[in-house]
């Protein structure tokens, strides 16, 4: 692709179409209520948290929310945890569940910290 002086860009009508790229694991990303989500495993997890929490079972349902478990210092940005979901169950605990297809190393070692330092269980789906 040629980029022109004046911004224009320069396209090819012989260049093929770009495909989206694929997932690293064969994820695929789905859209409900106009959410876009990660994998049909965390979209469809997400529609039973949203019933249970209409039934009354659940509250404060929440998505994407970050924990950070180590701060930003002078060797670089902060190291975050993002929960896929939390809310409260019938008792008021907070609940932290993670729509996990593949447990990589990097989400063993943060959920041991979310562990060591929040004292917070994650629990998978």
């Amino acid at each position: 692709m040629i980029n022109y002086p004046n911004g224009r860009k320069y396209v090819s009508t012989q260049t093929p179409p770009i495909k989206p790229r694929k997932s690293k694991y064969g994820a695929v990303k789905t859209e409900i209520d106009g959410i876009t989500f990660d994998s049909k495993h965390e979209a469809s997890r997400y529609r039973e948290l949203w019933l249970l929490e209409q039934a009354g079972e659940i509250t404060n349902l929440r998505l994407q929310v970050p924990f950070e478990l180590i701060p930003k210092s002078n060797y670089g940005m902060p190291i975050r945890y993002i929960a896929d979901f939390t809310y409260n169950d019938r008792n008021g605990q907070l609940v932290v569940e993670d729509a996990k297809g593949v447990k990589t190393p990097v989400y063993r070692l943060k959920k041991r910290m979310m562990a060591e330092k929040y004292d917070i269980y994650i629990k998978e789906t």
